[in-house]
């Protein structure tokens, strides 16, 4: 089972992402993930991303691709695998298949969790984080016991820069512009399953795994 989760920042992907993987025991893959791994161990793939992140440059898509292609040619990923946070571009996209075919497979699904963007600045401007233990908490779905305290150390809970109306209203611009397309590209290849992102987190995993199957 090879699977892609597409969706807006905030919207549940990499729950669901967790989620899935853990039922269908198939390695969860994100591509931050991927990234720090290749430049933990210095590998050759790494430190050519290295190079470009240091100089505050994003990393080519030729460069990005052949990451992930490395991580899918690994024994874990024999029985399928599931992709957080790439692709995120058309030409991504595109390379993708291109690779995925020269190792005689291809995407089985791909996985959009529909959250309407009002909701996902509801959501995430009502985060609150814990710099000191990394706790986070949601004023309204999981709050402190005490406002603004940590339940774990007692530490005072802040805003996240990243979760800030006017930085999500900016993230989401920049995933309609580059990323939403793929909805319409997985769409045409007939692979596209969507489901409704709004509802409590168990039911969002329900609808993927009768879709998917047992």
């Amino acid at each position: 089972m090879r699977l892609i989760m597409l969706g807006a920042p905030g919207a549940g992907k990499g729950t669901q992402a967790k989620r899935v993987a853990a039922k269908y025991n198939i390695p969860h893959i994100s591509t931050g993930d991927i990234f720090r791994d290749n430049i933990k161990n210095k590998t050759e793939l790494g430190i050519k991303a290295k190079e470009y992140m240091d100089k505050g440059l994003l990393v080519p898509d030729e460069l990005v691709v052949d990451i992930v292609a490395d991580r899918l040619l690994q024994e874990d990923c024999k029985e399928g695998f599931i992709l957080d946070g790439f692709p995120r571009t058309i030409p991504q996209a595109e390379s993708l298949d291109k690779a995925l075919m020269s190792m005689e497979t291809k995407i089985n699904y791909a996985i959009n969790i529909d959250v309407p963007d009002e909701n996902i600045v509801r959501r995430m401007s009502g985060r609150r984080a814990c710099l000191n233990c990394g706790a986070t908490y949601h004023i309204k779905y999981n709050p402190p016991k005490k406002e603004d305290i940590c339940d774990n150390c007692t530490r005072e809970l802040i805003l996240r820069d990243d979760d800030k109306e006017e930085t999500v209203l900016k993230r989401l611009e920049i995933y309609h512009k580059q990323t939403s397309p793929l909805i319409e590209y997985y769409g045409e290849k007939d692979i596209l399953i969507t489901v409704d992102g709004t509802v409590d987190i168990d039911d969002v995993t329900k609808s993927i795994v009768e879709i998917l199957g047992a």
